[in-house]
């Protein structure tokens, strides 16, 4: 026992490196074992491999390594636990400091947001006291004797046909943007929804009765101010509305500075507007305090710029003095600040339009904030934060996010110049239709190309919505996809990737099974943008054909139930399931802009159908209704836009197969509008049952009068309740009720909340399922023979079995119940049935 103490006395006189302990199991019971270097330089190794190594593998390591052979196993456990834990105080001490770091960065830009503030306090002060001043004394406002009639001569330094003159525009830009950036040049007022913090996105303020509409924002980003000036200045990789940007010119100025002249073309919103150009000096320079500064705005006249052919689908907008001010934080990263002015021409668009062009809200969405974004999100992506699925870098999904909306937007715009020409229509303007026979793969064409010997149809349309919510729109549109798509359409968009020839839907039958699984690829910070892998399961009617099931790379914005967002976008294109990085896209889609500057007030939660109106008792119909008088009014513009390949020979046949689905889409869509719309949700409003039946009410007092008829009992307890509180019971009811009309091939056409959870569907689509659809094979077989028993005493019991729902899951059932529904004249108005103790197998 001396010997061993003695040993571990000599072991002590080495460096623990951190990690020693103390053996409470021996006789020297509290002594501070400390390890020599070598001894710590073998746990470090293990410690980089394992930090948790199992009761064996510390007993391994004992054995394989002689130099650890007088350390105990206790001790060794001791060690990676203190070990450990320096790792854990380590990380959280960094934490701490980069917190630190951003809190004193955010505490100086709130001090500085708070001395432009007291600065625009001061000037609005003074301005009211020159107004009193005016109003108490009417000559001095008549009184125009020190006026001087001379007329400033043009100064001809500012002449942008040579470089002394560009220098001296550059000059004035330089100062009027700081002035906007840093101070009270712009009347600005906070972004709605925008609040400042240690979390926060940043601060947002936009333009108040200036000439244009303009935003600002400043927030903090973790990189380097030239770095962030070179992301930004690459505006088509974060402005989604940015088709192309050319520099053309490029000039030295002081400072090390240079002038740049841009010429900027900027996608349509929608098929009902013409696209924007822009024509503007673009001066970058560095400040005496090392800030960096890129400011921009228009050149005088509209003649500048190219004269191409393409330039004149545009319509010239203005960029007033705009950019960026970045500058260096102590301990790294950089506060930024960012100014968008425009003058977009609000003359040139229809009038129900112009809120598009008039909202400082929406440049602040779609420009301002955005770039902001964009910056952070690259930070985040560069300290290791985000981890994609699938092992994608980062720079790639972005790609594939870019190439989606750009392909979306290329569809819309339809520039001359990429190839697009409108064809002859069927006397109905309703769809325009387009041809691109420049969109075929080749060594040289772009990654968006795709193999066929023909082109690219691209039907699209526009039309207005009322009182419809965007954000709930699209989400509908995403998560209930067979509502309004046909998978053929899908498949033959798909085919476009194989090497062998298009054909037209209807030559290879398959069917959509209703399955679709969302696998999620990315997302923005605040997940403004989601980038996904759909799954369609597809099966074949032919027996000789093998299923086929389809992947789509869908891309989404604004769905979130925090979107503030200026656009609500479901673009999506057939990819193949390995789909590599230069995989060709065809991009097709819906957009949904809202027109009035108010945000998507919807409530996340809110289900997209009857349950919407029926979840619950009448003070939550009545607080809905409240909550949702704006909506009510709200106008939105949704486009759509799809795209399909086709062979020469093809050409008119596709173009008015697209047509058609386009045509059938915008119904779907009108009659999902019809369901969601919260002017239309709540039951005093128009009851949202199929035309041609009777209103919700008086279906659920047939319903329970004719059960109560032919079975002798009532279905609800209190069945003599009238109107709006028996449909609730009814709605509210603990099995699955369903109804279906009486013909010879019997839809549903109305259900309650479990029926619809056990249908797996929404009230809108309910009608796309037949009563045949939803029994096996025994089930049918069961309710056919009865059906003679049925129609002579007007009610069959069913016994347990299994049915299908919606989207293909067998449900099982106890027992089934079956009754004709009488109408007011005692007529059979259609089948109801009871589906007792369901539940999912």
């Amino acid at each position: 026992m001396a010997a061993a103490v003695a040993m571990r006395c000599a072991s002590g006189s080495g460096s623990d490196g951190g990690g020693g302990g103390y053996d409470k199991g021996g006789m020297d019971s509290g002594k501070y074992v400390r390890y020599t270097p070598e001894q710590v330089e073998a746990l470090e190794r293990v410690y980089a491999e394992c930090p948790k190594p199992t009761s064996t593998r510390r007993q391994q390591l004992l054995r394989e390594c002689p130099i650890l052979s007088n350390i105990e196993p206790r001790q060794i456990k001791v060690w990676f636990q203190n070990r450990r834990c320096r790792d854990k105080q380590r990380k959280e001490s960094s934490r701490l400091q980069a917190v630190n770091r951003k809190l004193s960065a955010m505490n100086k830009l709130l001090m500085e947001e708070n001395e432009r503030l007291q600065k625009q306090v001061s000037q609005l002060v003074h301005e009211n006291a020159y107004m009193k001043q005016q109003l108490q004394n009417p000559s001095l406002a008549t009184d125009t004797s020190c006026e001087s009639n001379v007329t400033a001569p043009p100064n001809p330094l500012r002449d942008a046909s040579n470089p002394a003159g560009l220098l001296a525009i550059a000059e004035e830009t330089l100062t009027e943007f700081l002035s906007k950036a840093t101070g009270t040049a712009v009347d600005w007022v906070p972004m709605p929804g925008m609040k400042p913090g240690p979390d926060s996105f940043g601060i947002v303020a936009i333009s108040h009765g200036c000439r244009g509409v303009a935003a600002r924002a400043c927030g903090l980003v973790n990189l380097e101010p030239t770095k962030i000036v070179e992301i930004l200045k690459d505006r088509p990789s974060w402005f989604r509305d940015c088709r192309s940007l050319e520099v053309f010119t490029m000039l030295p100025a002081g400072n090390g500075g240079t002038i740049q002249l841009v010429y900027m073309q900027m996608y349509a919103p929608t098929t009902l507007v013409p696209a924007r150009d822009f024509w503007t000096l673009r001066y970058t320079t560095t400040m005496e305090d090392g800030s960096l500064v890129v400011c921009e705005r228009s050149l005088s006249g509209s003649g500048g710029g190219p004269s191409t052919a393409s330039a004149q689908q545009f319509v010239r907008a203005e960029m007033l003095p705009s950019g960026y001010l970045v500058r260096p934080c102590d301990g790294g990263g950089s506060i930024v600040h960012i100014v968008d002015h425009l003058d977009l021409e609000a003359w040139s668009v229809p009038e129900v339009l112009r809120p598009l062009y008039e909202s400082s809200r929406v440049v602040a969405q779609k420009m301002t904030t955005a770039a902001l974004r964009h910056i952070r999100q690259i930070a985040q992506e560069t300290s290791g934060e985000v981890v994609y699925a699938l092992g994608r870098q980062p720079a790639v999904l972005r790609t594939f996010s870019q190439r989606l909306s750009r392909g979306f937007n290329d569809a819309i715009s339809g520039f001359n110049d990429d190839g697009w020409s409108v064809m002859g229509g069927d006397g109905i303007e309703d769809v325009i239709i387009a041809c691109n026979s420049k969109k075929i793969r080749s060594n040289n064409t772009a990654p968006n190309a795709f193999e066929a010997p023909g082109g690219v149809i691209c039907a699209k349309a526009s039309m207005l919505l009322q009182s419809v919510p965007p954000a709930v729109l699209v989400r509908f549109l995403r998560e209930h996809r067979s509502e309004w798509a046909d998978y053929n359409f899908d498949a033959y968009s798909a085919s476009a990737l194989k090497t062998s020839s298009c054909s037209l839907p209807g030559l290879r039958p398959m069917r959509f099974s209703g399955s679709q699984i969302i696998m999620p690829l990315a997302h923005t910070v605040e997940n403004e943008e989601i980038l996904e892998v759909v799954r369609l399961e597809g099966q074949a009617l032919d027996e000789g054909l093998l299923s086929r099931d389809i992947h789509l790379l869908q891309f989404c914005t604004g769905i979130d139930e925090k979107s503030m967002g200026s656009c609500f976008q479901l673009v999506f294109a057939p990819i193949d399931e390995l789909f590599p990085d230069d995989a060709p896209l065809i991009s097709s889609g819906f957009r949904v802009i809202p027109l009035d500057t108010k945000t998507d007030g919807a409530p996340a939660g809110r289900t997209l159908d009857l349950a919407s109106s029926l979840e619950v008792g009448s003070t939550t119909l009545q607080a809905s209704g409240d909550a949702s008088l704006d909506d009510c009014n709200l106008r939105s513009v949704l486009t759509i836009a799809f795209q399909f390949p086709y062979e020469m020979h093809l050409q008119d046949s596709v173009a008015t197969m697209a047509r058609q689905y386009v045509r059938s889409i915008v119904s779907a869509v009108q009659r999902v509008s019809m369901a969601i719309s919260p002017s239309r949700s709540g039951l005093n409003a128009e009851q949202k049952i199929i035309s041609g039946f009777p209103e919700a009410a008086t279906l659920a007092r047939w319903i329970c009068q004719s059960y109560q008829f032919h079975l002798g009992v009532e279905l609800l307890r209190h069945a003599d309740e009238a109107g709006e509180s028996l449909l609730r019971m009814l709605w509210d009811y603990e099995d699955a009720i369903l109804c279906c009309s009486f013909k010879e091939k019997p839809v549903f056409t109305f259900a309650n909340e479990m029926g619809i959870n056990m249908l797996e569907t929404s009230f809108v689509a309910l009608q796309d399922l037949s009563l045949d659809k939803i029994f096996d094979d025994a089930g049918r077989k069961a309710l056919f023979s009865e059906i003679p028993k049925l129609m002579e005493q007007g009610y069959i019991y069913l016994p347990a079995g299994v049915c299908l729902s919606g989207m293909g899951r067998h449900v099982s059932f106890e027992q089934a119940i079956a009754w004709k529904v009488l109408g007011e004249d005692n007529n059979v108005h259609c089948l109801a049935f009871c589906f007792v103790n369901w539940s999912f197998v």
